[in-house]
Order: C-alpha cells, then sequence, then structure tokens
C-alpha cells in the first residue's frame, strides 16, 4: 500500500512546472527578438549611411589611368620630347599559377635581363591589384613580338600591350636642357600625388621634363568599378577622363642648339644663348651629352657605367654646374664697377708694364703682354684686354664693392627661373673668406678676381645672362626656358619679380662700355678682330682662363702641357651691338686660344640674325611663327 503511494506522480505540479518554463523561455526568446530588432534598426537605420559607404568601398573601387603626357617644343614649333606607341610585354599576376616555370619559358622565346626581372619582382612585391597587368618588358622589337605571339596561347596571363613612351628625337645635343623621364621609383612617390600616379611608369627627372613634371602630366583619369569578392572588375559604374598634360613652347632654338653643340668639336665645353629682350634661352649645351632615350625604360648597368666612368663626363651638366674662371670675360663688369664707385674714369691714362705690384718689393702679377701696353685708358684696357689695368683697379677698390656690383649681375646665385639644379657658382668676399679659410682678405686676393681669377668662379649661364644685362643696358631678366604653356604666356611673362634693371649713376655707360667691347672687333688691336666684316655690329670679348696657377716668372708652354692642363678658352658677346638680339657665352675646356669661342659665336650669330645656317640642319627649321 505505501509503495504505490510512493510511485504516484503529481501531474498538475509536473503541468506548472512546465508552464513556467515554456513563459520563461518564451520571455527570453521575445527578448532576444527585441534586441535583435533593435540591433537591425540600428544598424540597417541609424548606422545606414556608415554601412552603406563601407560595403561600397568593398564593391566599388577606384581604378586611375594615366593621361598622355604634354608634348615639348621649340620656339618654332619642332617636337624636341614626343610620345610615340610602343608594344610592351605584360603580365597579370593573378592568372599566373607558377612564376618559375613562366620566367623559364619566356627566357626560352626572348631576351630578358637580370635587372627587367628584378625590377619586375620587386614592383609584383608592391603590387595590390592582382587583376591588373605589370610591366615585365617594354618597347619590344618587331621579332619579340612577332616571337612571343606564336607562343602565346601556352603563356597564361601574359599578354602584349600597346602603350605611348616618351622620345627624345633629336638625342644628346638636347639631353642637358630638356632632360628625360624614368621609371617611376618609390623616392619620386614621396613628391607626388599617389593615386594619380598608381598606373603611371614614367616621370620627369630632370631638365624641362623634370620642372614641369605637373604641368607635362596632366590630370589622371578615374574609373569607379564594380568588383567581386577576388578583387576582379565586374562592370564599369562611372568614368571620368584623363586630362592630357599641356604642351610646352620653349624659347629654344633647335637648330641654333644642335649648331652649337656641333661647332663645340671634339672639345668639352659649354655654350648659352639668351634673348636679351626677354631673357628667354635660345640655346643651352653642354658637351659631351648623352642619349636621353636610354633613361626612358630604364637604362641597363652596363651603359649606365659607361656613362659615370667617362672622363668627359657626360651626365654632368655644363651649363648649370660647370664652374669656370670668368677670366677676362669679368673685365667690362669690372670697368663698370669702378666707374660706379669713382675708381675709374673714361679719360684717366694708364701706363701698363708688363706686370703690376702691389707693394714696390712685392710679387709680380703678370700681363698677358710680356713687353706691356704703354699709356693707356679705360676702354683701351677692354680693347687689348690689359690685365695690369684691372690688376691696379681691383687693388684701389677692394672686394667689398667688387661684391655689391658683380651681384647685381646675377653673380654667385642661382637666378634660372624654370630648371632645377644650377649652381650658385662663387662670388667671394671677406666674410666668406673669413669662414671657409679662417684668414683675412688680401689685396692679392682682390688683384686675381680683377681679372676674373682666384676665388672667382661663374657658370655659363650666369656669364650668358649677365652679358644679356650688358646688352640691354642694365635690364636682366632672370632666365628662363618656357615661353608658352598649353598656349598662353607662362607666368614669368607677367613681370612677377622675374627681372630688374641695374641703374648706374651715369647711365651713359652702357652705351660707353657697348663702344668699347664693339671696338674689341672693330680695333686693329683688338683680342677678337678675327670676327671683322659682317653686316652687323658685335660686341664682344675674349678670356683665357688658367687652369692651374703659374709661378711668378713661370710662362705658360702648351706644348709641354698634358691637353687637361691647357687654359679654357671663353668668350661672350652679343648682337647687333646697338639693337641686340643674342648674347652668348661660349667656353672650351683646355682650349687654350680664346679664337675658338669666339669664332663660334661670331658663326652663330650669323646663323641666327640671317636664318643662314648649314643645310643639313634643315630637318630642324620648324615653322618660324616669331
Amino acid at each position: 500500500m505505501s509503495r504505490r503511494h510512493q510511485n504516484f506522480r503529481n501531474y498538475r505540479q509536473e503541468q506548472k512546472l512546465t508552464q513556467r518554463r515554456v513563459l520563461a523561455s518564451a520571455v527570453l526568446v521575445l527578448l532576444l527578438a527585441v534586441v535583435l530588432i533593435a540591433r537591425l534598426f540600428y544598424l540597417q537605420v541609424i548606422e545606414h549611411q556608415l554601412y552603406q559607404t563601407k560595403a561600397d568601398d568593398n564593391r566599388v573601387m577606384l581604378v586611375t589611368e594615366p593621361p598622355p603626357r604634354g608634348l615639348i617644343y621649340d620656339r618654332n614649333g619642332v617636337v624636341l620630347a614626343d610620345n610615340r606607341p610602343i608594344h610592351s610585354l605584360t603580365v597579370i599576376p593573378e592568372r599566373v599559377t607558377n612564376f618559375p616555370r613562366l620566367k623559364q619559358m619566356l627566357s626560352g622565346i626572348i631576351d630578358i635581363n637580370d635587372n627587367e626581372w628584378e625590377d619586375f619582382d620587386d614592383r609584383l612585391k608592391e603590387y595590390r591589384r592582382p587583376y591588373q597587368s605589370l610591366t615585365l618588358k617594354s618597347q619590344l622589337t618587331d621579332e619579340e613580338w612577332a616571337r612571343i605571339s606564336v607562343d602565346l596561347y601556352k603563356l597564361d596571363g601574359v599578354q602584349v600591350e600597346a602603350q605611348l613612351t616618351r622620345y627624345y628625337p633629336f638625342g644628346e645635343a638636347f639631353a642637358h636642357a630638356i632632360g628625360y623621364v624614368g621609371r617611376i621609383t618609390s623616392k619620386d612617390l614621396e613628391r607626388v600625388d599617389r593615386q594619380a600616379y598608381q598606373g603611371a611608369l614614367f616621370i620627369g627627372k630632370t631638365g624641362v621634363e623634370g620642372f614641369y613634371e605637373k604641368t607635362l602630366f596632366g590630370e589622371a583619369g578615374l574609373s569607379k568599378v564594380e568588383v567581386n569578392a577576388r578583387g576582379r572588375i565586374m562592370s564599369e559604374l562611372e568614368r571620368q577622363n584623363p586630362t592630357p598634360g599641356k604642351d610646352l613652347y620653349l624659347y629654344l632654338d633647335a637648330r641654333l642648339q644642335q649648331y652649337a653643340y656641333d661647332l663645340l668639336g671634339d672639345y668639352t665645353g659649354s655654350v648659352v644663348a639668351i634673348d636679351p629682350t626677354t631673357g628667354g634661352v635660345l640655346a643651352l649645351v653642354s658637351k659631351p651629352g648623352y642619349d636621353p632615350n636610354l633613361f626612358v625604360r630604364g637604362i641597363s648597368v652596363k651603359n649606365y657605367a659607361l656613362l659615370r666612368q667617362s672622363k668627359k663626363l657626360p651626365l654632368f651638366n655644363r651649363a648649370l654646374r660647370g664652374g669656370y674662371p670668368p677670366a677676362s670675360t669679368i673685365k667690362p663688369f669690372m670697368a663698370l664697377a669702378g666707374l660706379e664707385y669713382g675708381f675709374a674714369s673714361w679719360t684717366e691714362r694708364y701706363f701698363a708694364k708688363g706686370y703690376y705690384q702691389i707693394n714696390p718689393d712685392g710679387r709680380r702679377y703678370r700681363d698677358w703682354k710680356r713687353t706691356g701696353h704703354g699709356w693707356i685708358n679705360l676702354e683701351r684696357s677692354i680693347i687689348e684686354s690689359v690685365d695690369t689695368y684691372y690688376y691696379q683697379l681691383a687693388n684701389k677698390m677692394g672686394i667689398t664693392p667688387i661684391h655689391n656690383f658683380l651681384t647685381r649681375f646675377g653673380f654667385g646665385q642661382s637666378n634660372l627661373l624654370d630648371l632645377y639644379g644650377e649652381s650658385n657658382g662663387l662670388l667671394p668676399s671677406s666674410e666668406w673668406k673669413k669662414a671657409k679659410y679662417r684668414e683675412p682678405w688680401y689685396s692679392g686676393d682682390s688683384v686675381n678676381v680683377g681679372i676674373g681669377q682666384g676665388f672667382m668662379v661663374a657658370t655659363p649661364l650666369q656669364m650668358a645672362s649677365a652679358t644679356s644685362a650688358l646688352a640691354s643696358k642694365g635690364h636682366y631678366f632672370y632666365p628662363r626656358m618656357t615661353r608658352l604653356i598649353g598656349g598662353q604666356p607662362t607666368e614669368f611673362e607677367n613681370g612677377l619679380g622675374d627681372e630688374h634693371d641695374i641703374v648706374l649713376k651715369d647711365q651713359r655707360n652702357w652705351d660707353r662700355m657697348t663702344d668699347a667691347m664693339r671696338k674689341v672687333i672693330t680695333d686693329s688691336k683688338g683680342t677678337a678682330r678675327r670676327l671683322q666684316g659682317t653686316e652687323y655690329d658685335i660686341a664682344g670679348k675674349t678670356g683665357t682662363g688658367q687652369v692651374f696657377s703659374l709661378q711668378e716668372d713661370e710662362e705658360y708652354d702648351s706644348e709641354k702641357l698634358e691637353k687637361r692642363l691647357h687654359d679654357h678658352a671663353l668668350f661672350i658677346g652679343f648682337a647687333p651691338a646697338k639693337t641686340p638680339k643674342i648674347a652668348v657665352f661660349a667656353i672650351f675646356e683646355n682650349g687654350g686660344s680664346s679664337s675658338k669661342p669666339a669664332d663660334l659665336t661670331g658663326q652663330l650669330f650669323n646663323a641666327y640674325l640671317h636664318d643662314d645656317y648649314p643645310e643639313r640642319y634643315d630637318y630642324l627649321k620648324g615653322n618660324k611663327n616669331d
């Protein structure tokens, strides 16, 4: 009886317990549903914009398209930097399953050097879009293109693409002026918009190409594309076409540039020509040059080593960075300084012996003419290039007036408006010497500067721009390369701080100096009298720059010296003398006689002023438009 009682179940109690459990579960489910609904409301209503943007970012990508690069023309419309189509071997990384095997197969079809593979591997490591092609070898020859095309069906991920690349039709004569473009490096990307250059292969490195990179590059195109989970483009949603770079028209005259380069012959040297009415650079020559096309797609190690190791330094821009003693070409400026500060006059006579001494028992500073020039005045000192006159003038003035006056002509400073890399040269001062050598300035230092020797160093561009200021009677234009950008005058044309006037106490000294420099050619004792006989007057000044110092009684004998120790030969000039249209500085390194740059300058004047070039330069003629 008691056993039956113990096994009896209380169904009512169990029912109530079950009901409570169901109710608790329902409440829990309801609470979870409320939380879920609240969360969904928060995500899809309150935070809708945020997550819609994130979803679009995963689904939609921006792809850049590099624009066609602007062209570079000379003043007459001759193309100096062009774009031409090429065929390049490209690889889509996503489609390649075995890179070592692909490398082996490609190397058996065409020649791909180690540098190209290394460059490709480096860029592949940083590549973020494996579905887009990556250039392996550019500028395929017709034979290479044909050989690749035959085996293309078994080269997964490999294709041949048409691309535009930079081309410089006239090579080395223009290299230091125009510059070149090269492959973009990580260092280059630090100075540009990475997004804009994402699909670009090249960037301006030097010369006009480097300075006007942003202008020439233009604006990259943008495509908004829809991609799948693997990043492959499925469709294009929106597109903004690229804006081509603007074309540049330079002041440079292509025929004058090439002619000047050729006239230097086998000598190293530089020629810079400037239009005195604008400050525009008509020619900027540094010889030897190099072929800029070698750098466009990446120069080989072998070719680069040849350029770097050459004793003639073809990569060195002598026109902008070459530091030379101006020698006697500084004398017109020294004479004007003496007149300005009252240390010289046109009428005062000076007896020029074959030497000058600061002290009666001191060192003898020799004149180039051992017997001396006798009685002369300032004008004769220019015509005959009398060293002793400028020894005594510089000693009387001292370095401070010399420094202050020559600064007004651009010496000792970089003045080029639109090229990088110009050297300041060196216009010494007593403060400079004290800081550099911890020594005072001596009278002998001034004497050497008086004939453009000693510490003084100038670049060909500085000498040409200073000569241009002489030609324009003190109107100093900061030299500039570019005349038009996209058909519009450059900002330099607006006169915003790109020129100044050198005002003399007696403005008549400009004309009198021009007459003196004209007589350097027309006078029977003029040092450039070999230029006589032109239909127009030339104003000029010769110079011979010492490469090493002679002892007091030592004579210069070129036949006993290595060529590298021969004097530099220099010349400055402008023509026509009264209404100048061109000013030139020319230097033959170790050229010895100043007749070489004088003859070169005379030929340039004839060619430029009378359009009288040899017929072989007709291919550079263009369509004259100014």
